[in-house]
């Protein structure tokens, strides 16, 4: 059986990474939402299992200790991770995963799992960027100018992915995405190609 890709995904707040991947499920595109581990308690009608894997303090330090998390990191007195066993059930049933997180937590994913793809989307400029998080509405012009700072430092460390994606029009950069995705399919070093070639021997 082939196993699955794992496929991280960043960017900024405002780059529309939440919209590229529902636009890209809805071109046919099959892959499982990576499901966060974290400490804090559910909100509303969140439920364990589907929104978060919901955790104790306790849990999630042994989980850390026996290395069962890919990445984690503290936001204020919350622990939030990727579950490694979430990841590798998928992968090996030959499902594609994509983990949706910042920067930080992508490349100590890498350092644990070489293979995963690395991609990270930008708008097409910093203008661009900066009307989307005022547009949202949903912070004030403090918290605006906090992210837009946050963002720059975060779009340098672009360099350190695979791929840079521009979510200029919604659709072809979703296309885009999808075509990264199958040309990695294809690579010799994945096992399933390395089985292959060695057939033909």
């Amino acid at each position: 059986m082939k196993k699955g890709i794992l496929i991280v995904l960043s960017g900024p707040s405002g780059a529309g990474k939440g919209t590229i991947l529902a636009e890209a499920k809805k071109q046919g595109l099959e892959f499982a939402l990576s499901i966060s581990v974290t400490t804090r308690s559910p909100r509303g009608t969140e439920v364990d299992g589907i929104n978060y894997f919901f955790k104790t303090h306790k849990q999630v330090e042994e989980m850390i200790k026996n290395d069962e998390l890919l990445e984690s990191k503290k936001v204020y007195d919350q622990i939030y991770g990727t579950s490694k066993k979430f990841v590798e059930d998928n992968l090996n049933k030959g499902i594609d995963v994509v983990l949706e997180i910042d920067t930080q937590g992508a490349l100590e994913v890498k350092s644990k799992m070489p293979e995963a793809v690395l991609i990270f989307i930008v708008p097409k400029d910093l203008d661009t960027l900066h009307s989307r998080l005022v547009g949202r509405g949903t912070e004030n012009e403090e918290q605006v100018a906090k992210r837009f700072g946050k963002a720059q430092g975060e779009i340098a460390q672009a360099i350190d992915y695979d791929y840079l994606l521009i979510n200029d029009k919604i659709e072809q950069c979703a296309a885009q995405f999808i075509n990264i995705i199958e040309a990695e399919r294809l690579r010799t070093s994945r096992e399933i190609n390395k089985q292959i070639i060695a057939s033909f021997n």
